[in-house]
């Protein structure tokens, strides 16, 4: 019989001892590194047990060391300082009263958003060694021996569009610094035994949110340079041991200002890693499957869509997971189709909406509605 895997974007829920912890580390306060590596390993560990429990197939630490996914290399990478307020997204702009309910109910950012203000150069892998450290352990107590297992890492492109650029002289030069300086880190991750997955919101998200003052045009032409950037800084990495996720912010607002995916999927194509997770579940995206339909994929390309929404609470049906998922199995079929997640569950420390115990019930559901699935195909 036909077997689909299943896998998500990355983050997972911190929970309220461990995000106080990544917060004071985040802001530079002090803090008991032994307590936090004790804290972090208990979770890392928390979270593999319920990935396998769940029948995730490709499972990761939840991100669980990284106070968020775009910003945890300023601890990293020299370069970085200071903090720059962001830029509301173009559609909540719109509705100032419903971003103010959303901010209660999600919680609030309180990281450092730091800019580029300085060379950037690599200065130590210590967090993603210790990272790389504590998911092992917690794979071989509780995983099966062959269980696939991914990291995640910040894209080029993204750390342009969270770390404004206030020293290079171009947005170029400041990704090929980048290029430099993370190379390391993707092939450390790869050299490990996991999948690297490069976090790529900037090839959609940023549209209404770092870039919303740019021309179509010149948003255009700046992801088309992040995925250069991202082709060059994984030149030594096999496609095939590489993920990519590619979203219009894990937020639940109108996202009535998100490029359309038709605009920027030639764009995405291009870059090198061999999986591709996208949002193809919530109201805003689902019809784009008919996109990737038409698109022109090349045959080695793995599809991953988002078969159950990160932004809600419901708790999809299996039957709904099932039928989405055979929509993309018509177009490349079932063997290079992968069910994941629109995006990830706790994508910053103290952030987020979904609840844990739910995030477990949709993992499950997932894995139920892959295998209805398969079953049929």
């Amino acid at each position: 019989m036909t077997h689909i895997k299943t896998t998500h974007v990355g983050s997972l829920p911190r929970g309220d001892e461990l995000t106080p912890l990544l917060l004071a580390r985040d802001a530079g306060k002090p803090y008991d590194t032994a307590e936090f590596d004790r804290v972090v390993s208990a979770a890392v560990s928390e979270a593999v047990q319920q990935q396998v429990a769940a029948g995730v197939s490709i499972v990761s630490d939840g991100e669980l060391g990284k106070v968020g996914y775009s910003t945890y290399m300023i601890e990293r990478l020299s370069g970085f300082g200071g903090h720059t307020d962001r830029k509301p997204a173009a559609d909540l702009a719109e509705v100032p009263n419903l971003a103010k309910k959303l901010s209660a109910i999600m919680g609030s950012q309180e990281f450092v958003r730091a800019s580029c203000i300085d060379a950037v150069k690599l200065v130590t892998l210590e967090p993603l060694h210790d990272d790389i450290r504590r998911f092992r352990a917690a794979l071989d107590a509780y995983a099966a021996p062959d269980t696939e297992a991914f990291m995640n890492a910040a894209s080029p492109g993204l750390i342009t569009a969270f770390q404004v650029n206030r020293f290079y002289p171009s947005h170029e030069a400041y990704l090929a610094a980048l290029v430099d300086a993370m190379r390391e880190e993707y092939e450390t991750i790869v050299n490990a035994g996991f999948y690297l997955q490069l976090d790529c919101p900037d090839l959609a998200m940023s549209r209404h949110t770092g870039y919303q003052d740019a021309t179509e045009e010149e948003f255009l032409k700046i992801a088309a340079a992040n995925v250069e950037a991202l082709n060059a800084a994984t030149a030594n990495i096999p496609p095939e041991r590489m993920r990519m996720h590619v979203c219009w912010g894990n937020y639940e607002g109108p996202h009535d200002h998100d490029i359309a995916l038709e605009k920027v999927i030639d764009i995405v194509i291009k870059a090198r890693p061999a999986t591709v997770l996208f949002e193809a579940a919530n109201p805003r995206h689902e019809h784009e499957w008919k996109v990737w339909q038409d698109a022109k994929l090349p045959d080695w390309k793995i599809l991953a869509p988002g078969m159950i929404d990160t932004c809600s609470n419901y708790v999809e049906h299996p039957e709904l997971i099932a039928q989405r998922i055979e929509r993309f199995a018509g177009i490349v079929g079932p063997d290079r189709v992968v069910a994941s997640t629109d995006c990830g569950f706790g994508t910053f420390a103290g952030y987020g909406k979904i609840d844990p115990i739910v995030t477990w019930r949709k993992l499950r559901n997932l894995r139920e509605g892959a295998d209805i699935a398969a079953s049929r195909l």
